[in-house]
């Protein structure tokens, strides 16, 4: 899908439609390659703030600018034909004021050709979610632990326990009223996230929130086995690629020292053998 292309085949509607349906798969992806291994498997990809630490390797989500989001939003649009892409907004670009949030994301959207912006918070991002959807910008809205307020959060812990269940169900009845098209409900306990599910009428997107969601999304290079400084309790790794590659790179570097590599095969002779008459 080039940033040209006059439609998109998977629409927030159609997303909004699966609610109760079947599961919706959600991968992140930050580079054209990427996106092409992503796009004929998932329904919506997500050019996450992620990207910040598994690409740049910042200690967290919060030095991700608008300039690192366009940058990798438009190499995923070159790769994508049929998932729904959707576009996170980085910190401080949105929480000053409804008319802060609209600038940027118009600005996203308009530079990278992807229709829809992901940003965090519940009760207090409702009204920001509102003015957005109702100058046409669909929100995909994320509660629960939000990494991008992880300073007041005091970590990335679990949210949801010792009493902090109604404010939870309060922050995603106010993302859903407020005409977010789907909720990310991140690192909640799964009977809490599974009655937030049963409660809305828009899919919740679950990832370390358990089965009971409507959809799941990891970071692909968790799930790859690609980023290696950490691994959350709710990553499943369907590949070990780090090591592989580890493993390829060190017998480059041997083949390299030992003058093996490049082999006769791989070089280029001073003229071409006359053909035999």
């Amino acid at each position: 899908m080039s940033a040209s292309s006059p439609q998109r085949p998977v629409l927030p509607a159609d997303i909004m439609a699966m609610k109760g349906g079947a599961p919706i798969v959600v991968l992140t992806a930050y580079t054209t390659p990427v996106a092409r291994l992503v796009d004929p498997h998932c329904d919506i990809v997500l050019v996450g703030d992620s990207l910040g630490m598994v690409l740049h390797g910042l200690p967290s989500t919060l030095g991700v600018t608008m300039e690192m989001m366009i940058l990798h939003g438009q190499a995923v649009m070159r790769g994508l034909h049929k998932a729904m892409p959707v576009i996170d907004m980085p910190f401080g670009s949105y929480e000053e004021s409804p008319a802060q949030a609209f600038r940027n994301a118009s600005r996203l959207i308009g530079e990278t050709g992807i229709p829809a912006v992901k940003l965090e918070g519940g009760q207090h991002m409702a009204e920001t979610i509102a003015f957005l959807t109702a100058r046409g910008v669909p929100v995909m809205a994320h509660i629960g632990l939000t990494p991008q307020a992880v300073n007041t959060l005091g970590g990335y812990r679990v949210v949801g326990r010792d009493g902090e269940g109604q404010r939870l169900m309060d922050d995603a009845r106010a993302v859903e009223q407020a005409g977010a098209f789907a909720v990310v409900v991140e690192k909640v306990p799964e009977g809490l996230a599974g009655r937030l599910t049963e409660a809305l009428t828009i899919p919740t997107i679950g990832i370390g929130a358990g089965v009971r969601c409507d959809g799941q999304v990891l970071v692909v290079d968790d799930m790859l086995g690609l980023f290696t400084d950490f691994r959350p309790k709710f990553v499943k790794r369907y590949a070990e690629l780090g090591q592989g590659a580890s493993e390829a790179i060190a017998s480059y570097a041997a083949d390299v020292r030992a003058r093996v590599f490049p082999g006769p095969e791989h070089a280029f002779p001073d003229s071409l053998t006359p053909k035999a008459k």
